[in-house]
């Protein structure tokens, strides 16, 4: 990566008062000339004031207002032409943050992946399992790690899909498509470092994340890859609507309503599809 790059390291946090000064500190450790941004997400202890006390920049959101439009706050108050995010939990290790932004250049993001050796939940990693299964159907491309938080991105790349970033969770999963969608280059680099937290209360809750896991394939499929739902969809009932018209006519001397609703109801289905393949087409390339 050429040296005159600025980077800019945002720091989303939500009460994580016991660790954060320690990460930030240990980010200028790396390297004294980031540009560090911590946003503080509504917390409700003083991870503000620890992160500041340790140097980085506050962002303070009013109230919580969920991971991704906490990434958002962050990007818009930054200067950097290299954008690197980490989490503020002490999962992600600040010394890597060299072998990421190493990359950069020929690649356009790069992501620390996590492997088998990394200490991470159990169901997170079925979870991400599934979703990594959609996205290389979607992109026909091998994905090491579809939903890691530590990764550096070039700051053009990132203004160009931002605004699809969703306020929750899942927008490593949505820049991560966007970028391979768009024909720009994406690194991973195995990351044995990452681990899960070990102070403050995690958020993993099995049947909420369960749900959620399932709204994000639902969505990513209709972002970015709307007929490869719709086209099944249409032609499942058009078969149905056939067999039940073939059946009709052999038992019955003649079509029926049913048959008739059921191919009628596929055309509809695919021309929907191709109606919302292009306002997806549309929403995706904003320039």
């Amino acid at each position: 990566m050429p040296n005159d790059k600025k980077i800019s390291v945002v720091i989303p946090a939500y009460n994580e008062e016991e660790v954060i000064g320690d990460v930030v500190r240990r980010v200028f450790a790396v390297n004294q000339g980031f540009e560090v941004i911590v946003v503080d997400d509504g917390s409700s202890d003083r991870t503000a004031e620890e992160a500041e006390k340790a140097g980085a920049r506050v962002v303070r959101n009013a109230y919580n207002v969920g991971n991704g439009a906490t990434i958002k706050n962050g990007v818009r108050a930054s200067t950097g032409d290299v954008m690197v995010f980490m989490d503020g939990d002490g999962q992600h290790q600040p010394e890597e943050i060299p072998n990421l932004l190493a990359q950069i250049g020929p690649y356009d993001m790069v992501v620390g992946a996590r492997t088998a050796r990394s200490s991470t939940s159990k169901f997170r990693n079925l979870g991400n399992w599934g979703l990594i299964q959609v996205a290389q159907w979607i992109t026909a491309k091998k994905i090491d790690d579809l939903t890691s938080g530590f990764r550096a991105i070039k700051r053009e790349w990132l203004e160009e899909f931002i605004h699809l970033f969703p306020n929750g969770y899942s927008y490593p999963t949505t820049i991560t498509i966007a970028l391979m969608q768009s024909g720009r280059f994406v690194k991973y680099i195995p990351m044995d470092s990452i681990k899960r937290r070990e102070t403050g209360q995690s958020n993993i809750r099995p049947f909420k994340d369960a749900l959620k896991f399932i709204y994000i394939i639902a969505r990513v499929i209709i972002l970015f890859s709307p007929q490869r739902f719709f086209l099944p969809l249409s032609a499942l009932v058009l078969m149905a609507g056939l067999t039940v018209s073939a059946l009709q006519l052999f038992f019955l001397g003649g079509i029926m309503s049913t048959g008739v609703i059921l191919i009628m109801s596929s055309i509809y289905i695919g021309c929907f599809g191709l109606l919302v393949e292009q306002i997806s087409t549309l929403r995706r390339e904003r320039k």
